[in-house]
């Protein structure tokens, strides 16, 4: 879908001229490689709240303050839809369908499987799949590192964490791929669903069969307000875990090595001194935020000049929030020595994405494997990012070399 293909709708009485400000979240032409940049950079003049005409009408939110106040307000702001433009029977995802308390049941049954010491504990295996996967490529020169490394390492862990076969990696990557690609295609994107769930059906199945201290197992079993999930509440929260799983931190490692491929002086800075990798994925993590979040408007609200009408949607743009010049000092620069800080990349308050302690850990320990063998490294010189835009923002493809010793 092209800008000018996007459905356009005048903009309701109530939204007032200068607020209006067109932009197109999955096919704006003024997006480019540097995918967060050219978001900052393309909508500089807009208002902090302000309504596009195109993909029939919608509110978009970019300052911090904004939106940690909507993300924070589910009285008026739900998640029970999260598709722009609305559609006539909207997927259904456990948790993030669910406006608190509602969810909160399903949070609590997942983070003893994703807190800060079950993940210490599984940093070992994260760490083999990081060394497995650099070493396949160290002695080349050369890779596509999204192709070669940060498609298959995250993918790689969750399968793990949940249980999956890990002979059939390439098969669960491509379909998470073809899923979020379809993002504004209902037709397909139901057509991958029921692959999807059939796949997390079948692994149901097994782990009944053939428990174990995997996740699966651990959600067959696990007590909820004094229940077990049925099964079609594990199908659902497993749904949502296998696509974060697969593609988010794919796409933050992605955009975080384009930026690095990019900083000799910073290259140089974390192969002499390890320590600095943890600062370096914290803010990797504040500028390349990949997810948007939608809400729907539940009841009128209006903040500052904004009229918010029930039964209108909107999409909160996290990565503008994590570089809101009011909120952070040079908010676009790549900056080593910033002080860590509170941003919106993994959300905030009852939806505050539950793997980003993992997210974390996996972005460090691949850094730290990475720039242990290969200290210096620099983009393809001509060659092209591929990247998508839309609720998910990823980068595709991209060609790093290095020198090779001796």
């Amino acid at each position: 879908m092209t800008a000018a293909a996007a459905p356009v709708a005048a903009p309701p009485p109530h939204v007032p001229a200068h607020l209006v400000f067109d932009f197109d979240i999955y096919a704006d032409p003024r997006i480019g490689e540097d995918v967060q940049g050219s978001y900052a950079a393309a909508l500089e003049a807009a208002p902090d709240i302000f309504w596009t005409r195109l993909n029939g009408g919608h509110w978009i939110v970019k300052s911090f303050d904004a939106i940690a106040r909507i993300v924070l307000d589910p009285e008026h702001f739900s998640v029970r839809e999260m598709q722009i433009p609305r559609v006539e029977n909207p997927p259904f995802f456990i948790p993030l369908s669910l406006d608190p308390p509602e969810n909160l049941p399903y949070r609590k049954a997942m983070m003893p499987m994703f807190g800060p010491n079950a993940i210490k504990a599984l940093e070992p295996r994260i760490r083999e799949w990081a060394v497995e996967l650099v070493d396949a490529v160290a002695a080349n020169g050369a890779c596509d590192f999204q192709a070669d490394v940060s498609k298959l390492f995250p993918v790689s862990v969750f399968m793990e964490l949940m249980g999956m076969d890990l002979s059939r990696l390439q098969d669960f990557r491509h379909l998470a791929e073809q899923f979020f690609s379809a993002q504004n295609d209902e037709a397909e994107m139901g057509r991958l669903s029921a692959l999807i769930l059939g796949e997390m059906k079948a692994l149901i199945e097994a782990k009944k069969a053939a428990p174990d201290d995997k996740l699966m197992s651990h959600f067959i079993g696990v007590d909820i307000g004094g229940r077990t999930m049925s099964d079609d509440e594990i199908l659902a929260m497993s749904f949502v875990l296998f696509l974060g799983g697969m593609d988010t931190v794919t796409n933050v490692t992605g955009f975080a090595f384009q930026q690095l491929a990019q900083m000799p002086e910073v290259q140089a800075r974390l192969a002499a001194d390890p320590s600095l990798i943890p600062a370096f994925a914290d803010e990797a993590v504040r500028l390349y935020g990949v997810v948007n979040t939608p809400r729907l408007v539940v009841q009128d609200q209006v903040i500052g000049d904004a009229q918010f009408r029930a039964g209108e949607m909107l999409l909160n743009i996290l990565c503008l929030g994590s570089r809101d010049p009011a909120k952070f000092e040079r908010p676009n620069l790549f900056d080593l020595d910033r002080k860590k800080t509170a941003h919106l990349t993994f959300s905030s308050g009852p939806h505050l994405c539950v793997g980003h302690v993992l997210g974390r850990a996996e972005l460090r320990i691949l850094t730290e494997e990475w720039i242990r063998r290969i200290p210096s490294f620099r983009a393809v010189s001509g060659e092209r990012h591929a990247f998508r835009i839309g609720t998910v923002m990823a980068l595709e493809t991209l060609p790093l070399e290095w020198p090779i010793a001796g």
